[in-house]
């Protein structure tokens, strides 16, 4: 991808796959069909085939010089959307499932998902749970995504759904614990702890083994006040964390929007003020590399 520091490898850490899977969980959730879940949205309707699907995002990918990305089941019970696209283009993504560990439900093994993705404020449960100690031990090759901060789901808003998320299971300072008591097991916070930017700054400093994606629009700086913006982010977490342990995202999505290349740019600018070639290269896509052991 032509980037700041000219050509550069890129791969994105955070892509939500909305299959058709997705939706139709999302209609029988809200009680209609999808004829009326798509015309709420006006968003493009995915192919039923997840194969066929995931060849849409390689071709949207393709488009912008994107490398890989990480494929996110955003469901519970839409893991087998996601193993269906990583099996069919093994080069190109890695898998990633939402899972709530109180649910043995859904929760399914595979060797085609390598990241588990909890949200704690969603399902209502410390990450401290004897349950999400349970899931580490039964999967220990599994990177876990950590969901902290302000957690807002867009389509579920605007499709009216109730998102009655508590925040007292937001704070990365809970992971702080459980990531000295499994230190061979990589953990991410994704959007910079969303609002909790300090106190995941303090948990990676103390924990090796917790990385930061950079994904989203970043919303929660306005909660920071007017000295921080992204360049500031970028700045201070480097100098605290590193630049092995910083995962480049863009939360992307949903069609007709796809790739948000409007992220990938806001950061790019913002890394381009604070970093240099070799940290860039780092953060787009060596430390997605080695972590994902591509």
């Amino acid at each position: 991808m032509k980037t700041p520091w000219g050509d550069l490898a890129v791969a994105d850490a955070h892509v939500h796959f909305f299959s058709h899977r997705f939706f139709s969980l999302l209609a029988q959730q809200k009680q209609t069909d999808l004829d009326s879940v798509f015309g709420i949205l006006g968003w493009d309707r995915p192919a039923e085939d997840p194969v066929a699907f995931a060849g849409t995002w390689v071709g949207e990918l393709d488009r912008h010089g994107v490398e890989k990305a990480m494929l996110i089941a955003s469901l519970p019970g839409d893991v087998a959307s996601v193993v269906a696209a990583v099996e069919a283009y093994p080069d190109r993504f890695r898998g990633a499932a939402m899972v709530n560990p109180l649910d043995a439900n859904t929760v399914a093994a595979s060797r085609s998902i390598r990241m588990l993705c909890l949200f704690p404020a969603m399902h209502g449960y410390s990450v401290q749970h004897e349950a999400v100690k349970g899931l580490i031990q039964a999967f220990p090759q599994a990177i876990i995504f950590v969901h902290c901060g302000v957690l807002s789901v867009g389509v579920r808003g605007k499709l009216g759904l109730p998102s009655r998320f508590d925040m007292r299971f937001s704070n990365p300072i809970d992971l702080h614990a459980v990531a000295l008591e499994f230190p061979r097991t990589k953990f991410v916070i994704p959007h910079f702890g969303a609002g909790y930017w300090r106190e995941t700054l303090m948990v990676a400093q103390m924990c090796p083994n917790v990385y930061l994606d950079t994904s989203s629009s970043n919303s929660w700086m306005k909660l920071q006040g007017p000295a921080v913006d992204l360049r500031t982010v970028f700045a201070e977490t480097l100098a605290v964390v590193g630049p092995n342990r910083l995962l480049f995202g863009t939360d992307s999505s949903f069609y007709p929007r796809g790739w948000n290349g409007a992220v990938a740019a806001a950061q790019f600018e913002a890394m381009h003020l604070t970093t240099n070639r070799a940290v860039a290269k780092r953060i787009l896509a060596e430390n997605f590399n080695s972590l994902c052991e591509i």
